[in-house]
């Protein structure tokens, strides 16, 4: 690439990081909230980045070959608004600059996808940028080995910073791309050697370069304030064969006359003096949020030219055969394909009519046989838990550093790294990608889990060993408050199914949640099929649903998920025999319960007693459970025994349910 060649003759490459400075301080001073020590810092660095290497297209900021950018140091997300803003995207305007931070603007404290155009990710979280950009270099890279160059062919670029880089995600997200040579990763540290505390020296003395070369990353170090050491060092990384990290030597709030290179310039407003001192130190004589005439000419013309590549690219995504295209576009939709349901539908059947118990980690891995080929844009994983997760579809064979032409990949024993770097893959496009671990392990994905809720995307958690069922590992492995807490995220869908049936509806509604990422919590032990008779209907999709109704009003309800339907249904059948009329309501979803008409879930819930039935704690039941209602399940940690025994342990059995449901009608009878 000729870099010089980019290079606008309308302004200097100093007035155009300026700009980048003085929007920056002025938005900050605007709101009197916010962090302008990084943007300020990195104002050159972003400036070569975007005027000579980046691809983009301010007027299609979704077009899919476009290089991706993202700001793992979100605090700095003025930098990354001033660009936006200069660059032209439609969406980012004066008045959203000036409104930084404000209650709907399009510039929120830290960068947010969905939310405002150009912005690739959610960030602020530390660590997580990065590693969700790792994500996406695998998918441009699986997109790659499916396509070819001429149709997926760009780079990830990522601006992290100290706090990033001692984040213990940094370490999962660094390993993992070094492992898979991801070259076209590029990350620019902003090694100032400032954090909020202070000097960075206080709390950390890593020689990250060592450290990144050590995971197979090509690692070099450069003035941030010098362009053309800037542009040789990016010029340098787009022919590595290795991930790249350049470690940009910059002075937190560049330009301050008095807080540059401090602490105190890192997350609050400069002052009205210390601006004003900052304007006369760069020379920059422009009113506040005023962009001189040449200035924003340059940035246009940079936006311009890297937007010639869309139309390149346009040009060669014309020439690609129907088949071809059409197969790229189904891809790229994010759509499922019809083959899914009747894929679901042949499942279903089978299971209800074999009969046979399995554990649903069992069922979910035989449904994968039949999804996988159905939908050929599946990326399954888990996080070395392979043949316990049960993940691996027949036909999928592993992603390797040298072959990105599987649908598997091993991410090692990585979890928060897999789920971030899962969120990355599904932000990409082009893929549907499902990891798995134990349940109890989403303790250690759940920031990630959380971002990718809060971003609203697709991607599906296959979380096994879900309760106390897991036996003899004990209490540090069975997982008697994860339900709870992955219920208490808004816009997660927590599925625990019953059975193989409920299984693969669970499947089948996370796979069309586009708008929601999914946890499927699956067992280790057999469960029976409480299914039996056929239903082309999603039953779970409600929700929650009636699985087994009395004659005539109901004395009592039971309530359960997972593993302990089987467990009601059971002590319902023992109480008709005593002339008690049990209902049972099966709950594999609480969140899509909650969405369903109030009729209905009136309809199901009903008036009689109620006794919900989890081998987990009991928050989150207030769903269907008032004060007084009996629960039946885990108030403790577990213990280490076979599966059996612990449910006897704990009175989570049939036993228990008959007796809890004979004390709640003795006072009715009196």
């Amino acid at each position: 690439m000729n870099v010089l060649a980019r290079v606008s003759n309308s302004a200097t490459h100093a007035e155009m990081a300026n700009a980048i400075r003085a929007l920056s301080m002025d938005a900050v001073e605007k709101a009197n909230s916010g962090h302008p020590g990084m943007p300020m810092g990195m104002a050159d660095v972003a400036t070569v980045l975007f005027a000579q290497f980046m691809k983009f297209d301010p007027a299609d900021p979704a077009w899919p070959d476009r290089d991706r950018f993202v700001l793992s140091a979100g605090h700095g997300s003025m930098l990354l608004y001033s660009l936006l803003y200069l660059l032209g995207y439609p969406d980012m305007n004066r008045t959203e600059i000036e409104r930084f931070r404000q209650l709907n603007s399009r510039t929120p404290g830290h960068p947010e996808y969905g939310h405002t155009p150009g912005v690739e990710t959610t960030t602020g979280p530390l660590g997580q940028g990065l590693a969700t950009a790792v994500g996406m270099a695998i998918a441009e890279k699986l997109l790659a080995a499916r396509y070819g160059a001429g149709i997926a062919d760009h780079r990830t670029y990522v601006i992290t910073g100290d706090g990033c880089l001692m984040e213990g995600i940094s370490h999962e997200a660094i390993a993992l791309a070094g492992h898979l040579k991801l070259s076209k990763l590029i990350v620019l540290w902003d090694d100032n050697g400032i954090t909020i505390d202070g000097k960075v020296s206080l709390a950390d003395s890593v020689d990250q370069l060592t450290r990144f070369e050590a995971a197979g990353w090509s690692a070099s170090r450069i003035d941030g304030h010098d362009p053309k050491a800037i542009a040789a060092a990016l010029e340098a990384a787009q022919s590595s064969k290795k991930p790249v990290l350049i470690a940009c030597r910059t002075t937190i709030g560049y330009g301050a006359p008095t807080k540059a290179g401090t602490h105190a310039v890192h997350g609050a407003a400069l002052g009205k003096d210390e601006v004003a001192g900052a304007r006369a130190a760069l020379g920059w004589t422009a009113a506040p949020f005023e962009i001189p005439d040449n200035i924003q000419k340059a940035w246009s013309e940079a936006a311009g030219y890297a937007a010639g590549a869309h139309a390149d690219w346009t040009a060669r995504y014309a020439k690609l055969d129907a088949a071809t295209k059409a197969r790229y576009d189904a891809d790229l939709s994010g759509a499922i394909e019809p083959a899914v349901v009747a894929a679901v539908e042949s499942f279903k059947k089978a299971a209800s009519e074999s009969g046979a118990p399995q554990a649903t980690r069992i069922s979910s891995q035989k449904l994968l046989d039949w999804l996988s080929p159905a939908q050929p844009n599946l990326i399954g994983g888990s996080a070395d838990l392979t043949g316990s997760n049960n993940t691996r579809a027949a036909d999928m064979k592993p992603v390797t550093p040298d072959d990105f032409t599987g649908r598997y990949i091993h991410y090692g024993i990585r979890e928060f790294g897999m789920a971030a770097a899962m969120n990355g893959i599904a932000l990409h496009g082009g893929f549907i990608p499902y990891g798995g671990t134990f349940l109890v392990f989403a303790d250690y994905s759940r920031p990630a889990i959380r971002l990718a809720a809060l971003m609203g995307i697709r991607v599906i958690h296959v979380l096994t060993h879900d309760s106390i069922g897991l036996g003899e590992d004990g209490p540090t492995h069975q997982p008697v408050e994860h339900l709870a807490a992955l219920r208490a995220i808004p816009n997660l869908l927590v599925f625990r199914p019953a059975d193989a049936v409920e299984t693969a509806e669970a499947w089948e509604l996370a796979l069309q949640a586009r708008s929601s990422p999914s946890v499927l919590a699956l067992t280790r032990q057999n469960l029976p099929i409480v299914r039996r008779a056929h239903t082309t209907e999603n039953l779970s999709a409600a929700g929650g649903y009636v699985l087994r109704a009395p004659e005539g009003e109901r004395d009592i309800t039971l309530f359960a998920t997972g593993s302990e339907v089987s467990l009601a249904v059971e002590a319902a059948e023992q109480l008709a025999n005593e002339g008690v009329r049990a209902a049972v309501v099966s709950l594999p979803c609480f969140e899509l319960f909650a969405k369903a008409p109030a009729a209905y879930r009136a309809s199901v819930i009903g008036t009689a007693p109620r006794i919900a039935i989890e081998a987990a704690v009991r928050q989150s039941w207030d769903i269907v459970l008032g004060p007084e209602d009996g629960f039946i399940g885990m108030s403790s940690f577990g213990a280490s025994a076979p599966a059996g025994e612990l449910f006897k342990k704990f009175g989570i059995t049939v036993e228990a349910i008959i007796a809890e449901a004979r004390a709640r009608l003795a006072p009715r009878k009196r």
